[in-house]
């Protein structure tokens, strides 16, 4: 089984439906749930939301955290989590927003990937180093991170 096969088979479970809301990853994540036959019992609309225009029209990310930590932090993710969970309708949201590369900055350096999962009752976030992979590789890992944390966020079985 996948781990897109296993959160579909989880959120069905627990009658919960899923949103994603990415950048880095530029809707993988969606194209993983949606690869599953049937992922639209759980599974009705993901977010795209590569600048920071589309975060704040779309997700409702405010501009003062953007301007205060960048687009590339958890408190930016928490932000596109909560705000795609809400317009989604969803009981339960991920996000990522990262550096896939090439390139990056000594404080925020290629292969830096936020994530975020939002729930009725909270919101958690994380950051992870993934390593300068490469572009494609990059967003691989993020994609295959987000799954498993919407995965885990619901219960098993």
């Amino acid at each position: 089984m996948t781990l897109a096969e296993d959160l579909l088979q989880r959120a069905r479970a627990a009658c919960a439906i899923v949103t994603t809301a990415e950048s880095c990853t530029g809707g993988m994540v969606a194209a993983a749930i949606t690869d599953v036959p049937g992922s639209s019992v759980v599974f009705e609309r993901g977010f795209v939301t590569y600048s920071n225009a589309a975060k704040t029209e779309m997700l409702e990310v405010q501009e003062e955290t953007l301007e205060a930590h960048g687009a590339v932090s958890e408190e930016v993710a928490r932000e596109m989590a909560e705000g795609a969970r809400q317009a989604a309708k969803a009981d339960i949201a991920v996000a990522i927003s990262g550096i896939a590369g090439p390139g990056g900055s000594e404080h925020k350096p290629e292969g830096r990937v936020c994530y975020a999962v939002a729930t009725a009752s909270s919101v958690s976030s994380e950051t992870i180093d993934h390593g300068a992979l490469g572009r494609a590789n990059v967003r691989a890992a993020a994609t295959q991170h987000a799954l498993k944390l919407l995965r885990d966020a619901l219960p098993n079985g």
